[in-house]
């Protein structure tokens, strides 16, 4: 955390201080959202949107063959075969 003083210029402008713009990587063009309350401001980075929706990722994941049951998704995974694929390199 980080504590600096800023100073409210005649046109009721406020340099954020870099070493703020770097921790926070913030950098020219950042949009801010300031929020206010009884004693204080609140500045945050407003959040970048995509455009995208959970909808529009729908599909995007591939798979050829028969769709898998819920049991088969969530049956544990055997590693034993790979584990003994890395045991053989390593010698």
């Amino acid at each position: 955390m980080s504590i600096a003083t800023a100073t409210l210029s005649d046109l009721g402008l406020v340099a954020i201080p870099k070493e703020f713009l770097d921790e926070f990587h913030w950098q020219v063009g950042t949009e801010l959202k300031m929020i206010s309350s009884p004693s204080s401001i609140l500045i945050q980075a407003k959040p970048k949107t995509t455009g995208r929706n959970l909808a529009d990722l729908m599909g995007m994941l591939k798979h050829e063959g028969p769709a898998l049951s819920t049991e088969a998704l969530c049956k544990p995974v055997d590693y034993s075969a790979d584990q003994a694929a890395n045991e053989k390199r390593k010698a």
